[in-house]
């Protein structure tokens, strides 16, 4: 297609995975069944943190973030994703494309700063116990919040939004959804800004972020090792095991896909798959399953509605 054409781009042609009907509806099910159960999982997370008066804390305040986000990212992918996979002709709209694309940057960018908020919120209650209260007041956390959702918007999404992309080299994405890197294979002129841009973003987001991260756990690890109690080490362990679980699925998906790829490969969607449909999935499993106070909270609200439902 010549460069005076560009603007006759009106859609995209998504790969996706596979035209053959048989792995097609297998690939319906099992994106179905994740989807389900990323909804079910974080949502119930959610509800639970809300009504445990317990669980009224920073730390579980950024796990609801967390969980509520991985909301977002599955259903901001997956419904379109279920369409597509049994459809012969997988289209999405231009506009369409290059929303979902700045929704999964600024989603994906709120992730890794929360992270970050995380481990500082764990190295300030296991460092400094005496302060916590102090220095995590609900002020700070708001700010926090705040900060996540702009800075994410400002770096992730302000870019391609500053400067629209053209295009001019077809309409087939080889990929099962809009992502940045396979959308620059499409895209014409000079691409340098956009490049730089994922280069410093993924500085910040893929190297900075995680370096702070170990660090802040480095700090941690010494602090434990200094508890006497056997419980106490043992309660402060699990809750960073869990943490840092979530930190090497997520920052190792994204570390392959923006800072080890120079050019987009038809094998990264499937890389893909991992931070955008099974960790939301994953998170609110480990976090729960590895987390005693959330699963007595769990407990009392499974037995509360046994309770209520014997007397009805």
């Amino acid at each position: 297609m010549e460069h005076g054409n560009q603007t006759f781009i009106k859609e995209f042609i998504l790969v996706g995975f596979s035209q053959n009907l048989q792995i097609c509806v297998t690939l319906f099910t099992m994106f179905f069944v994740i989807y389900m159960l990323t909804v079910f999982e974080n949502i119930f997370l959610i509800f639970t943190i809300i009504v445990s008066p317990n669980l009224h804390t920073p730390m579980y305040y950024f796990l609801c973030n967390l969980s509520f986000l991985d909301l977002c990212v599955s259903s901001s992918t997956v419904p379109k994703l279920l369409i597509d996979v049994l459809s012969q002709v997988r289209r999405i709209s231009v506009i369409g494309c290059l929303i979902q694309m700045n929704t999964v940057l600024v989603l994906g960018g709120i992730q890794c700063l929360l992270l970050a908020v995380m481990a500082y919120d764990r190295f300030i209650a296991i460092c400094y116990p005496l302060h916590y209260t102090i220095i995590m007041s609900w002020r700070l956390c708001g700010y926090l919040t705040v900060f996540m959702w702009l800075g994410s918007f400002m770096f992730s999404a302000a870019p391609t939004i500053l400067k629209p992309f053209d295009f001019c080299k077809g309409n087939q994405l080889n990929h099962f959804l809009c992502e940045i890197l396979v959308i620059l294979e499409l895209a014409c002129g000079e691409i340098s800004f956009y490049k730089i841009s994922i280069v410093v973003v993924g500085f910040f987001t893929l190297l900075v972020t995680p370096v702070f991260i170990m660090v802040s756990y480095i700090c941690i690890i010494f602090s434990i090792l200094k508890i006497h109690s056997a419980h106490g080490r043992s309660k402060a362990f699990s809750t960073c095991a869990s943490h840092l679980m979530v930190v090497f699925m997520f920052f190792g998906a994204g570390m392959t896909m923006y800072m080890g790829q120079a050019s987009f490969s038809a094998y990264v969607k499937y890389i893909s798959l991992n931070y955008l449909i099974f960790t939301p999935m994953l998170n609110p499993l480990i976090y729960s399953l590895r987390n005693n106070e959330v699963k007595e909270a769990f407990r009392k609200i499974l037995s509360k509605y046994s309770v209520t439902n014997a007397v009805s």
